[in-house]
């Protein structure tokens, strides 16, 4: 591991705004008024890498909790640090396997989920890894509201594909989807928010899909 990940590595173990691994179920249907102490909703960011859309989300909506979930500390870094720097209380960040989550938050305590630009997990072989798998939308479901809303931006066609193949073969309700968002009429101020990735996959003229859906059926 280079010196700067390392160092990153140390630092975040420093922040206050940062729970890693174990220490984290210590919260567990309490991250609202133990670690926000508030009683706002919690909205979650999945594979949030650098944190960009936790931030921003954090920034426009001062009246509700976010919570970046990643696995790879000297990503959360990133937006961990920027949260502190700009004084955004109001976004924390989890560092944890996702496959774990059932483990962090309690049924019906997060009011949404953003999938942004995760690893689409393209080899067959790796299907039950995708964020979209059955596996991980029912641990999704478990801990959503029971009108708990569901986002999913990603550049990966193929990717998206699959994800809404999931969504009909469980039945589940579409509200909004595009697989061009900036050509489309569904974009505003939320779905304009964009992470280091997509800037670089926009720069390169690739398409932004995006669905919302909710398990209600």
């Amino acid at each position: 591991m280079g010196k700067d990940k390392l160092r990153k590595f140390a630092e975040v173990a420093t922040f206050a705004n940062v729970v890693q691994l174990e220490a984290g179920q210590a919260f567990k249907g309490k991250w609202a008024k133990e670690f926000f102490k508030n009683e706002h909703p919690v909205i979650l960011e999945l594979a949030c890498g650098k944190g960009e859309y936790s931030v921003n989300l954090a920034k426009l909506f001062p009246d509700r909790n976010f919570i970046g979930v990643d696995y790879k500390g000297n990503r959360i870094w990133r937006g961990a640090k920027t949260a502190l720097e700009e004084g955004v209380t109001n976004v924390g960040f989890l560092r944890i396997q996702i496959e774990t989550i059932l483990d962090y938050f309690s049924p019906n305590e997060v009011q949404e989920i953003w999938i942004t630009f995760p690893d689409p997990q393209p080899q067959v072989s790796r299907e039950k890894k995708r964020l979209t798998h059955p596996r991980f939308l029912e641990k999704y479901k478990t801990i959503l509201e029971d009108a708990g809303i569901m986002h999913l931006k990603t550049d990966n066609d193929g990717f998206y594909s699959y994800t809404l193949e999931q969504i009909e073969a469980l039945q589940l309700h579409k509200t909004r989807e595009t697989t061009d968002l900036y050509k489309s009429d569904i974009v505003d101020n939320v779905l304009a928010i964009k992470t280091y990735y997509e800037k670089k996959y926009l720069a390169d003229s690739k398409n932004i899909n995006y669905v919302e859906w909710t398990f209600e059926q």
